[in-house]
């Protein structure tokens, strides 16, 4: 147990002291930006106004509001004691809207079109790599070079195929949004009907490019694993093939849990491109006008969101392989 202590207290100092690195540069870096995001609400406010006086007083009110006239570090205290309060600020670029109700709102959007795509996508990936890596000969010929190509197609490339070949020329999907655009939400069965149209191509975008890298990764881990010495070992002892498979496998998953993991801490930011091409009403479209709109609090509620969800999946994966992985296990027990 006291190795298993060590190794905890290393992970969360480790941890904790990349949260308090990951505020800092994310309060510092959107507010190095050259452009003024108070010009621009005192501009919109202010249309058909002559009086320079008149508009000076809006700008001034803006920035005493938005506290921007205070120094760097003053400003940083003061964003560091309002998110312990859960206040992330006011939206620049959606004035009056709060930054968390504008997130809120987002966030669903995100979790319903990623989570989904990331899960289906590791579990066929890691099926088919299997499959690949134990049948070998025509199927693993097939499968290699079509995984290949798919886990070397960029994101951007896959959502605007999909787009262009069934929104633009086959026309049997909408080209973007996530309903009608003649919708409100609502419960009724046409407006889910509409909300599943829209979703078909951005999930299969995801799934696609997600299901290349996962069966490329698990076939060259399966293969290594199905030619250790354990392997030939085992057989030589006449243990039945199943079971021998069944830790092969296990064994080759463990790199793979890793990267589900971090997929899944990394949602928001893989949801960028897709939800741009499509005009997904998610956090990626979110974070993406608010940065160019140069809104520091969105900017700064959407990255920390990212940043946080994969700090902490990172340190649950560390703490849970400490437990699982036989090699961590006897790191600890020599320190």
């Amino acid at each position: 147990m006291k190795g298993y202590r060590k190794y905890f207290g290393k992970k969360l100092a480790w941890f904790l002291i990349t949260l308090v690195v990951a505020v800092i540069l994310n309060f510092v870096l959107p507010r190095l930006m050259p452009a003024d995001p108070v010009s621009a609400i005192t501009g919109k406010m202010a249309q058909g106004m002559t009086d320079a006086s008149a508009v000076q007083e809006i700008y001034k009110r803006y920035e005493e509001e938005f506290g921007t006239n205070k120094p760097m570090i003053e400003q940083f205290f003061i964003f560091v004691k309002n998110l312990f309060r859960g206040d992330l600020g006011t939206s620049f670029s959606q004035y009056p809207r709060k930054v968390s109700d504008i997130i809120s709102s987002a966030i669903g959007w995100t979790i319903a079109l990623q989570f989904p795509a990331i899960i289906v996508g590791w579990l066929l990936g890691n099926l088919l790599g299997a499959l690949a890596a134990y049948i070998r000969k025509g199927f693993d010929k097939v499968l290699l070079p079509i995984a290949l190509f798919l886990s070397n197609v960029p994101a951007f490339g896959m959502a605007v195929t999909l787009l262009v070949l069934f929104a633009v020329n086959l026309k049997i999907a909408p080209i973007g949004g996530g309903y009608a655009f003649d919708m409100i939400p609502n419960f009724s069965w046409r407006f889910i009907q509409s909300v599943i149209a829209h979703y078909q191509l951005p999930f299969w975008s995801i799934v696609l490019v997600s299901i290349g890298g996962q069966a490329v990764g698990m076939r060259s881990m399966s293969i290594y694993e199905l030619n250790a010495d354990y392997v030939k070992y085992a057989r030589f002892l006449g243990i039945k093939d199943h079971k021998i498979v069944g830790y092969v496998f296990r064994n080759a998953m463990l790199p793979q849990v890793t990267g589900l993991a971090l997929s899944i801490g990394t949602m928001i930011g893989g949801a960028l491109v897709a939800e741009i091409i499509f005009s997904y009403p998610g956090l990626g479209s979110t974070m993406y006008s608010a940065v160019t709109a140069a809104d520091y609090p969105l900017i700064s509620a959407t990255t920390l969101i990212i940043t946080i969800m994969v700090l902490i999946v990172t340190f649950v994966l560390d703490i849970v392989y400490g437990f699982i992985d036989p090699r961590v296990k006897a790191a600890q027990f020599d320190a």
